[in-house]
């Protein structure tokens, strides 16, 4: 029986203050739904972080860590090397989904539907349009729409984004689909709900519309067509499937609704748990409170892909 959970949170990509928040609501869930918790605000120093995972030892890790290095398979391979059951995706998983060229390669495979893409260089991209427009340009690596700009037609900011590039030496570009923003979160061998975000605070779904009070409206259930409702619950679910995912997973949607088709996005291993995150409302919405679904998420905990 698990009893004592570490709690993994903060940690050293793009996203530590987003993972500090997700952190500070699972102790408090997690304590509430009865399990001893050890917090362990991360940082650059790993020798301490395994230190405080050894001394004591706990039953299970819950990892609410965000973008590099917490869910792009290192901190999974850690844990593996120390046999600690942790919760969502293993090494496998988590290094597939945040590499969105290989991701996509997967989703294609599958049989999902996906946007035209391709992998560009900085030089590649100040060049040239590497689509028509208008397209998207996203880091391969990162994730809560870090460093994601959309090109439109007249846009004239290719160039300076180029030269700005600061997220490796590849860029991905992506045919922009327009429409609505759909996401869908899967618990397990479930598609909980799908919710439609109208994004207030930027242009689109951005890092400041996720996680600004006020930054975006949730509607859910999202109002769509039934079967279009079911088809993104299958694609979601299938994407977590095909990808090798365990636990809970957010997959992200566009739904273009003048053509009425479904194109997926990218699948997030390590789904935000903010007061304003959208697993937890759809959770809530399906019936399971906050700390069950942490509950939950240790129960599922264990190493390995």
């Amino acid at each position: 029986m698990t009893r004592h959970v570490a709690v993994l949170y903060g940690g050293i990509s793009a996203e530590r203050e987003v993972s500090l928040s997700s952190g500070k609501q699972c102790i408090a869930a997690l304590r509430e739904a009865g399990f001893e918790v050890t917090p362990i605000e991360v940082g650059q120093d790993l020798t301490a972080v395994i230190q405080a995972l050894t001394h004591p030892r706990p039953d299970a890790v819950f990892n609410a860590l965000h973008g590099r290095f917490g869910e792009d398979g290192c901190i999974q391979g850690v844990l593996d090397w120390l046999g600690l059951p942790y919760t969502h995706s293993g090494l496998r998983a988590s290094a597939l989904a945040m590499d969105k060229h290989a991701a996509k390669a997967v989703f294609r495979q599958a049989g999902l539907p996906v946007a035209e893409h391709r992998l560009v260089t900085r030089d590649e991209l100040e060049a040239a349009d590497p689509l028509p427009l208008p397209y998207v340009v996203k880091p391969v690596n990162e994730g809560s729409s870090v460093g994601v700009h959309i090109v439109q037609k007249g846009d004239n900011r290719r160039a300076e984004i180029a030269r700005d590039w600061r997220y490796g030496d590849h860029a991905m570009a992506e045919s922009y689909i327009p429409g609505r923003e759909l996401t869908v979160g899967v618990m397990g061998d479930r598609a909980l709900a799908v919710t439609d975000i109208i994004a207030d605070a930027g242009a689109f779904y951005d890092y400041e519309s996720k996680y600004a009070d006020g930054g975006s409206r949730h509607v859910l259930p999202a109002q769509v067509k039934p079967e279009t409702y079911a088809q993104a619950l299958d694609i979601a679910l299938r994407a977590h499937q095909a990808l090798g995912c365990r636990g809970a997973s957010r997959a992200d949607l566009r739904y273009d609704d003048a053509n009425d088709r479904l194109v997926l996005l990218e699948v997030n291993t390590q789904p935000g748990l903010t007061p304003t995150s959208l697993l937890p409302e759809q959770a809530a919405h399906c019936g399971i409170p906050f700390p069950a679904l942490c509950a939950w998420m240790v129960q599922e905990a264990r190493c390995g892909a």
